[in-house]
């Protein structure tokens, strides 16, 4: 269906049509959860080119492309760029929002997910716990995004038994 509507699009508006794009993006979005993560990743790399080119690099706008494009790499094990995506995302987030703006917290939440998957779990739970605080300040406790952190400063701690409970223990008490 995404791709009728995408060649519909393109051959109606142009390839360069922000429905045209739009399209191209959902379609990314569903090669991506059906695991076909390369053919996604050309998608969203033209998504973004396109987007970045229509208006210009700093432009919030484009920044839910850069963050989905690092969310397919980082499923490909490609760790490096994806951090550089999501990296690149928060950078103009930061400038552009507040660094308690919901969106600047989720960049935030997207680099501790690259780093938990480098293994490099103390600089993951510093970036979901700056997440997590400004979570639970702004969104609440109960916020499914603040909950998903929550779950997701645990994550690390999953080979230790005694730390396992006690976290696990905690987002228990947050649900009920």
């Amino acid at each position: 269906m995404h791709r009728r509507v995408s060649g519909v699009f393109k051959n109606l508006f142009g390839r360069e049509h922000p429905l045209t794009l739009t399209s191209f993006s959902n379609l990314g979005d569903t090669l991506d959860s059906q695991g076909k993560y390369e053919v996604a990743e050309v998608l969203h790399r033209q998504t973004l080119e396109a987007r970045e080119k229509m208006l210009g690099s700093e432009n919030p706008d484009r920044l839910v492309n850069i963050n989905t494009l690092g969310n397919v790499l980082l499923a490909q094990g490609k760790y490096g760029e994806a951090g550089t995506m999501h990296r690149r995302a928060l950078e103009v987030r930061q400038k552009v929002l507040e660094c308690e703006h919901p969106d600047t917290l989720t960049g935030v939440r997207y680099l501790g997910n690259v780093l938990s998957r480098q293994e490099k779990y103390g600089e993951a739970g510093k970036r979901y716990r700056r997440a997590l605080e400004g979570y639970e300040e702004i969104l609440g406790r109960m916020h499914p995004d603040t909950l998903t952190v929550t779950f997701a400063t645990c994550a690390p701690s999953m080979g230790n038994t005694k730390r396992r409970k006690r976290c696990i223990g905690g987002y228990y008490n947050r649900m009920t």
